[in-house]
């Protein structure tokens, strides 16, 4: 498949906003912390026209309140990442409401993905939640904000982007993964780069 790819559009940001306003709303009783990261959340970089958006809660067992409380027509829950990544709870936010095009709210551990759940257009946002202060919830912010402070860096990442679009993939996750060696090294350089600045 070949992935959705647009130059940056100040809209992300507005959309996100959105979001992130609906998110606070259905999340109170977790007071979490709702950033927007990833590519849509660096000016100038092109990206998939999808919100990747963080949300940092204060411990697991609010991570584990969380699927029960992010409860939209929209919203499909991918518990079947949590044995891959139980750190992580993962949810997509799509256009449609899932009644409409037949898919479940929550794609368990032992389920297949229903195919259709891999088209890109249907997707408006994902949503990634972590325990604050959590290495992964610290290395999403770092990266972003690094990108943002080195126009250098960043031009490099978007020529990388626009090489690896022009290929066919076979899902989302096989694309991501074509990017994984230059953002493990732009991460640590971030990672002590934050560091730096928060003494």
């Amino acid at each position: 498949m070949l992935l959705p790819f647009e130059p940056y559009n100040p809209k992300w940001k507005k959309q996100f906003e959105s979001i992130k306003l609906e998110l606070q709303f259905l999340l109170k009783s977790l007071n979490p912390q709702i950033d927007h990261i990833g590519s849509t959340a660096v000016e100038g970089l092109s990206a998939k026209p999808i919100i990747d958006i963080q949300i940092g809660l204060g411990n697991e067992t609010d991570l584990d309140r969380l699927p029960a409380l992010l409860k939209l027509p929209n919203i499909v829950y991918y518990e079947k990442y949590n044995q891959d990544w139980p750190e992580r709870r993962f949810f997509i936010l799509l256009k449609e409401p899932l009644y409409k095009i037949n898919v479940p709210d929550i794609v368990k551990i032992a389920d297949d993905i229903p195919a259709i759940l891999h088209d890109h257009d249907l997707r408006i946002a994902h949503l990634h939640a972590f325990v604050k202060g959590s290495s992964d919830w610290t290395r999403h912010l770092a990266l972003r904000d690094y990108l943002i402070a080195h126009p250098a860096i960043r031009e490099s990442y978007q020529e990388l982007k626009e090489k690896l679009t022009q290929l066919d993939w076979r899902d989302g996750n096989d694309y991501n993964k074509g990017k994984d060696l230059f953002l493990k090294a732009q991460e640590k350089i971030a990672l002590a780069w934050h560091k730096g600045r928060m003494q």
